[in-house]
């Protein structure tokens, strides 16, 4: 048995200047029930996993936030843009960001390496959640987002959860060419230092802010991590292929 399931699973609590009703927390992967190579907290039902530990775990990060287990709007992510609505009329919709106006609905969004991206209004009453990994962030799924909220971005403010850090993401040629066709000021966050020639290293965060700050969001809080230097605390694709996922949450107490 796993040495994690007798333990509180532990939780990164953001900070930022939420309104106070206002609940968000990054899983790591210590305080569950899962066996390597998914050891401990692994929340992701389609990495491998025993279904039962998946379900376990689950269960306990759900009495650890005081929800009920079908309080949380797992999703289906693609690396798209897909945007739905909570509660969504399929039970794990096919999309990479959610949001909600109800109390009690948490948007939830799985992580391994690709950015975890919460957001919430001044005023407490819209919450959404975005899978930012390169290819949806490039592809507009922070826009389709705001889009969909109907919420100005200067009344919004952003938390961007752990991450592959900027000195540990190497990415081809075509990546920061994709980002520069949609965004030039994308180039600052690509550099030749550290990386094989004809690669880049690659700061997601700083591509997120950008996004974030075109879209008049000027709180913006967190990218201070890097999933994979950190093996204690957090999964990584990158780091070790087969692993578990954490989740970044948000809902309105």
């Amino acid at each position: 048995m796993n040495s994690d399931v007798t333990s509180a699973p532990s939780l990164i609590r953001p900070e930022w200047p939420a309104p106070t009703n206002i609940r968000a927390f990054c899983s790591t992967r210590v305080g569950g029930f899962s066996q390597a190579p998914w050891a401990s907290l692994n929340l992701g039902g389609h990495v491998g996993d025993a279904p039962v530990d998946v379900r376990a775990n689950r269960a306990k990060l759900a009495n650890a936030c005081d929800l009920p287990v079908d309080a949380f709007g797992w999703l289906d992510q693609t690396h798209g843009t897909e945007v739905v609505s909570l509660p969504a009329t399929a039970p794990v919709p096919e999309a990479d960001a959610s949001y909600t106006l109800a109390a009690g609905r948490a948007c939830t969004i799985l992580t391994a390496d690709c950015l975890p991206v919460i957001l919430c209004d001044q005023q407490g009453t819209t919450v959404a959640a975005a899978h930012a990994g390169w290819r949806s962030l490039c592809g507009g799924v922070l826009e389709n987002l705001l889009a969909r909220m109907a919420v100005p971005g200067r009344d919004l403010m952003a938390w961007l959860g752990p991450a592959i850090g900027p000195n540990a993401f190497e990415v081809g040629p075509e990546v920061r060419a994709a980002f520069i066709a949609k965004t030039p000021q994308a180039s600052a966050a690509f550099s030749a230092s550290g990386a094989r020639e004809g690669h880049y290293m690659a700061d997601i965060y700083l591509l997120a802010r950008q996004r974030l700050e075109k879209l008049g969001i000027t709180s913006i809080h967190g990218g201070r991590f890097c999933t994979v230097t950190d093996s204690q605390r957090f999964y990584s694709y990158r780091r070790d292929g087969q692993t578990g996922r954490m989740a970044t949450v948000i809902w309105k107490a």
